[in-house]
């Protein structure tokens, strides 16, 4: 392999190829296949039913899909699911923190499953939690916040073991504008400042920045990937929805 080739692979994140899953008979994805980059955010971008939350169960191993490949740096999860999971952090479409704990108590539990001390926890929940603002809250109940806050401390609590690659699955929905800005911007100032790749589910236009990579997915299979002006320019559209409405609102014949 020449040095170009090594530097790509070294710089892959998450590689997803030829990966096929059914309910059934009812076919949920057909063949999808992509990579993404450290430092690369990418948007999965596809409507509701369009197979997003399926190809997210499948990458955290919620899932096996009987065809397909899914690497997470290098490490393929049927091979080597342990070193391949150990570098993910999720955060799922419904809330998964307990209402009737305190921030700290939902940050530190999480922190033990992963291994980590609790002095180093007490320090990177520190670090997380200041990044959003909400350290002074430290203690209380989540019951207590808003959604906003809510998402906050859950992308704290996903970025606790330091992975390498965040997976966010609609994680805007419910939320008024400014807190889904404020995700938004925080989200995509992390891919810079740490490296971290991102894949973002969502069907909202607006949460897409010029500088991310496109994966738009309808009915189970890859419509088109690429950058937004790339993806834009393809169907000749004036603007990232017109170029979304062509690929997931055309007709069969």
């Amino acid at each position: 392999m020449g040095a170009g080739g090594k530097a790509m692979m070294d710089s892959m994140a998450l590689s997803v190829k030829g990966l096929s899953f059914s309910y059934g008979p009812q076919a949920a994805l057909l063949g999808v296949g992509f990579d993404v980059q450290r430092s690369q955010c990418c948007i999965l971008l596809g409507p509701n039913g369009a197979g997003k939350s399926t190809l997210f169960a499948l990458i955290t191993g919620l899932y096996h899909a009987r065809e397909g490949r899914i690497a997470l740096g290098g490490n393929e999860i049927k091979k080597s699911s342990f070193q391949a999971l150990s570098q993910l952090g999720v955060v799922f479409q419904q809330s998964t923190l307990d209402l009737d704990l305190t921030i700290k108590q939902n940050l530190h539990y999480h922190a033990a499953l992963h291994g980590i001390s609790r002095k180093q926890a007490n320090n990177i929940i520190h670090q997380e939690l200041e990044r959003f603002e909400m350290f002074e809250r430290l203690n209380e109940k989540v019951r207590h916040l808003n959604g906003g806050h809510r998402r906050r401390v859950e992308i704290a609590r996903a970025l606790l073991h330091k992975p390498s690659v965040l997976l966010l699955d609609e994680p805007t929905v419910g939320l008024d504008l400014p807190s889904r800005q404020a995700i938004v911007s925080y989200i995509h100032d992390l891919t810079k400042e740490q490296g971290l790749a991102v894949l973002w589910a969502t069907h909202l236009i607006d949460e897409v920045y010029p500088t991310d990579q496109l994966v738009v997915l309808h009915h189970g299979k890859i419509q088109i990937t690429g950058t937004v002006s790339g993806v834009i320019e393809k169907v000749h559209a004036e603007n990232l929805q017109d170029a979304f409405a062509h690929f997931t609102q055309k007709e069969v014949g």
